[in-house]
């Protein structure tokens, strides 16, 4: 069996109880539809056919018998109705999680190919119609499987050459069936692509809402959305055409069935071959044989919505993580803080030049680095590797003597705090922002953190101290608060390595002060790098590293470097100029 067929089918395994349930209910509702004909034949032929003293009571006791048929069809496919869309919400909220763990095992190598929308309309749209299939899709095979082959073999025993009449569209229909449900496959992958595009327009838009408006250019985001939406609307419409030919013929092609039934059956009477009871039982199976080919045509274009998003899903599944485990791994404890590189070399891609070329570092434990160089030269990128956000492509990079990709990621990055220049904070309250570095902390320990970071003042200051909603990524937020509780998470975190790429540059200065003097409380008793962007603010570093495009070309503290008269000493006087 196909591999992806193996995949889709295990999503069953939870609920295989509850399919042979449905499946059972399914077989009673084709059951109860296919004897419903059979009861009406009887009261035309045996019951009306001669009246006696009897009759009306076997009309009534035959009603009777129709009417808990009709009872049980409703029943039974109330059940499957219902329970059916449950087991496929299920399946589509397992499929969900799946792809949710899988998303936040990619490196971030695989996000700076991506566009956010993209992959939330593969996680939300395209597994809706994959949650249809898995409802739909055994229901309908079951139901039209039952009916056709049982108003077949009724059929037969009615009136064999009619029968054979009727079946004798069916190849034709099926040809004709099949080439537009292709061509409706690739039209569906398509505007699902489009949709996806519409998604990634639409999160891009509304994330810069604010450059938007300062620029004012709504005007030039509209046209762009309306080119984004036009393309989808083209694919929709090749879609919906394949669709309308799709349809509309296989409706032509029942009402050619029909047609036949009634003129080939009325010859048949009149060569008294067939009795009238007979043609009407007849036709009624004829409209619970069709039933199934509709039903077959709805599961085939659903095939099609469901198949086209969980190839997309799958896609994503089998999309490896670039940066994992090794298979013995080990977990690290609690670090010294102890860092070297060693001839470490990095590129973006294959084809790109080196950011880092055969870069040999050491840190010591408790020691403060700063890094500065002009943009470009790989100061954020040396950072990231660190707690192997991107994989170096060549040499080595050893924590406390242990080799990075020797132990767990997990372990290492619960070593290592990131205070980022563009804060990340999340919608919901200051505490639980704060929390973030450590789930289970208590409310005196987040108060702690927090104070600890020059942001208890502030916190207490808003209209619902730690309770405030501080909105989306924090936008109720000035950037210097946003900053502090950024350094609190990490404070709560509590881990031996920090890496700081310093945001104050964008501040006003008491906001400045506040968050220098909260980074250098971080500092104590902890390995910091410090990626700077103004130099006025790692004066007391230890130690600072001077990288250009030929790897760290001076290092020393402030006034040694000053005193090379260097790469560093000019950088200094131009910013002093600025």
């Amino acid at each position: 069996m196909n591999t992806r067929l193996k995949k889709f089918f295990s999503y069953y395994k939870p609920y295989r109880r509850l399919l042979l349930i449905l499946m059972g209910n399914a077989f009673l509702v084709s059951a109860a539809s296919l004897a419903l004909p059979l009861c009406a034949g009887f009261i035309t032929r045996n019951v009306l056919g001669e009246i006696t003293p009897d009759t009306l009571n076997q009309v009534y006791a035959m009603g009777a018998l129709m009417l808990g048929l009709v009872a049980l069809h409703t029943l039974c496919n109330l059940f499957v109705d219902y329970r059916g869309h449950v087991m496929g919400a299920l399946m589509e909220s397992d499929m969900r999680a799946d792809l949710f763990d899988h998303y936040q095992k990619l490196s971030f190598r695989f996000y700076d190919e991506q566009k956010t929308g993209q992959l939330m309309s593969r996680i939300s749209n395209d597994l809706f119609w994959v949650s249809e299939l898995c409802h739909h899709g055994p229901e309908d095979l079951v139901l039209s499987l039952l009916k056709f082959v049982g108003s077949f073999v009724i059929l037969l025993t009615l009136n064999v050459e009619l029968t054979l009449i009727t079946f004798l569209f069916l190849p034709i229909m099926a040809v004709y069936a099949l080439v537009f449900q292709k061509r409706v496959g690739i039209a569906l992958g398509a505007s699902k692509a489009r949709i996806g595009d519409i998604n990634a327009r639409l999160e891009e838009t509304l994330a810069g809402i604010r450059v938007v408006k300062s620029f004012t250019n709504e005007a030039i985001e509209r046209d762009k959305f309306a080119e984004a939406n036009r393309r989808f609307v083209e694919s929709r419409a090749d879609g919906y055409r394949a669709e309308a030919y799709h349809w509309q013929g296989v409706h032509v092609f029942t009402h050619l069935i029909t047609i036949a039934v009634i003129v080939f059956g009325g010859a048949a009477i009149v060569q008294q071959t067939l009795d009238l009871p007979e043609l009407l039982t007849f036709l009624l199976y004829v409209g619970i044989m069709v039933e199934p080919i509709h039903k077959l045509e709805n599961f085939a274009r659903l095939y099609q919505e469901g198949i086209t998003g969980f190839n997309r899903f799958i896609e994503m599944l089998e999309i490896a993580p670039d940066i994992t485990d090794a298979p013995d791994a080990l977990e690290l404890g609690r670090v010294q803080g102890a860092i070297q590189f060693r001839r470490v070399s990095f590129r973006y891609h294959d084809d790109h030049d080196d950011v880092l070329e055969n870069l040999s570092l050491d840190i010591r434990a408790g020691e403060y680095v700063a890094l500065v160089g002009s943009s470009g030269v790989g100061k954020t990128t040396l950072c990231s590797l660190i707690p192997r956000f991107y994989e170096a492509t060549e040499g080595q990079i050893r924590v406390d003597g242990h080799d990075i990709r020797q132990v767990t990621l997990r372990s290492l990055r619960r070593n290592i705090g990131v205070v980022q220049q563009d804060v990340y904070l999340f919608s919901g309250t200051v505490a639980e922002n704060i929390r973030y570095g450590k789930p289970d902390a208590s409310r005196e320990e987040i108060i702690a953190a927090a104070k600890q970071a020059n942001a208890h003042d502030f916190i207490l200051a808003l209209p619902r101290g730690y309770d405030t909603d501080i909105g989306q990524r924090g936008v109720k937020l000035s950037g210097g608060q946003k900053q502090r509780l950024s350094i609190a998470r990490v404070f709560l975190k509590d881990p031996p390595i920090i890496l700081f790429d310093e945001a104050t540059s964008s501040l006003d200065n008491e906001s400045e002060k506040a968050v220098q003097e909260s980074l250098e409380k971080l500092a104590e008793e902890r390995t910091v790098l410090v990626i700077a962007h103004r130099l006025s603010t790692i004066r007391n570093a230890g130690r600072i590293l001077v990288l250009t495009e030929n790897g760290i070309d001076e290092q020393g503290t402030h006034d040694e470097l000053m005193a090379q008269d260097g790469v560093y000493a000019g950088l200094y006087r131009l910013a002093l100029t600025v």
